[in-house]
């Protein structure tokens, strides 16, 4: 039987070089679907360096001492723009907070103040939001605050409200090795500044790039929006909303100019879309208040002030998507929602109330189980079930929010009859 013969050079050569044409098409055809995926887009950051070449003396100090820090600013738009290090960082010798800097006089962390220079209706709007004075008052209490403080607190909506003491009491418990890295991290970005100002605007604008790409990506909200009293991050992500992002916001115009936006641009909302950004008939703002109708973080909501013309101005940011009848309905249904949630709350109050009444309750905060049953009902799992419906998130409504409220109301009923049978066998109260 004869061999099979070999296939010749000739053929060899003709199965390569198809092979290879077939490659180069597929290489091809990726680069074409890339290019029309990317369509429209604005080119990546960190295409252009501002800072190449540049001779300044800041830059070129801290191309050896801080180089990602010049990395970052040269990519920015403020650096495109011309402003200078120099322009944010230095100041007279006897401003606030100035230190002395290769012979200069500067601030290492450049307040609103400074800020305000080119930038003041957002860093006005900024210190009169809940993100401002109220952030701060949360957890470190009022005491401190300058008479011109303390009236621009009143004057926020969320100053109407007391120092909230059990949050007070948590921040003087843990103590201050701890609340560096837990309490403070988030609040201080309304802490007031030696130099009068208020806030942190890096808080939410990271330096040194200044991306508007990373303000409105909601990853930025989720350093501090999150966990089990108020899991905006967590809901977001599993509503309707957050998928969209998810899936498909690698295509999304995040580099639009501000107060341009359409859902051209963002078919579907991050946490910047609703609560800051100029879209439809809403102008941009920093006041994260603005376009709200209720207090949800309060123990029991209420209407914040002017609340119907926040609705007009956040329907305006839902109907560029949605009909008037399905916003409306979904806002009926919400307000229904709240008030649900602030009846299971008051239970819990007409719960504990005959401990409170025959003293049974220390007035010391976070001594015994019960308060910390207490506080939760309505702190973590009542703002959780409120913030839930609002963005759209149903498993934190349930799961996490209103079984929970359920579960706490069961336990606190148990313990305030145990409580109350323990005081009455013995014949006396508990020295509470």
């Amino acid at each position: 039987m004869s061999e099979p013969s070999k296939p010749s050079f000739f053929s060899r050569s003709q199965v390569l070089i198809g092979t290879l044409l077939i490659v180069i098409v597929v290489i091809g055809l990726a680069a074409v679907l890339r290019a029309i995926g990317h369509a429209g887009r604005p080119s990546e950051v960190g295409s252009v360096d501002a800072l190449a070449g540049s001779n300044d003396k800041c830059v070129r100090c801290h191309r050896n001492a801080t180089p990602g820090i010049v990395e970052q600013y040269g990519v920015s738009t403020m650096a495109a723009a011309n402003v200078k290090c120099e322009d944010c960082h230095e100041v007279a010798a006897d401003y606030p907070g100035a230190v002395a800097h290769e012979g200069t006089w500067i601030l290492a962390s450049p307040t609103p103040h400074m800020c305000s220079r080119c930038h003041e209706p957002e860093t006005n709007q900024f210190e009169h939001s809940r993100h401002g004075i109220p952030a701060y008052v949360a957890y470190a209490g009022s005491e401190g605050l300058t008479p011109d403080q303390m009236a621009q607190y009143r004057a926020i909506p969320e100053g109407q409200f007391d120092p909230q003491k059990l949050r007070n009491a948590l921040f003087a418990l843990e103590g201050p090795d701890i609340t560096r890295f837990a309490c403070v991290a988030c609040h201080g970005v309304g802490e007031p500044n030696v130099d009068g100002s208020v806030g942190q605007c890096q808080k939410c604008h990271l330096r040194h790039e200044f991306s508007l790409e990373q303000a409105r990506k909601p990853e930025t909200c989720n350093n501090c929006h999150i966990g089990p009293d108020h899991p905006q991050w967590e809901i977001y992500t599993e509503s309707a909303h957050g998928i969209a992002y998810h899936t498909t916001g690698d295509r999304w115009n995040w580099d639009a100019a501000p107060g341009t936006l359409t859902p051209k641009d963002f078919p579907a909302p991050t946490c910047a879309t609703c609560h800051f950004s100029g879209f439809g008939g809403a102008s941009t703002t920093h006041d994260t208040g603005d376009r709200l109708t209720w207090f949800l973080a309060a123990q029991v909501s209420t209407r914040r002030p002017g609340w119907q013309d926040n609705k007009v101005r956040m329907q305006s940011v839902c109907m560029e998507c949605h009909s008037s009848t399905f916003v409306n309905d979904f806002y009926d249904a919400a307000d229904r929602g709240v008030e649900a949630v602030n009846q299971r709350v008051l239970e819990a109050d007409s719960i504990v109330q005959p401990l409170k009444d025959r003293g049974l309750l220390t007035a010391a905060p976070f001594d015994e189980p019960i308060d910390y049953e207490y506080f939760e009902n309505w702190h973590h799992w009542g703002r959780t079930a409120k913030f839930g419906m609002w963005m759209q998130g149903a498993d934190y409504t349930q799961w996490h929010g209103a079984y929970e409220m359920l579960k706490s109301l069961s336990q606190l009923r148990t313990t305030t009859r145990e409580k109350l049978e323990a005081a009455g066998a013995s014949g006396r109260s508990e020295g509470r």
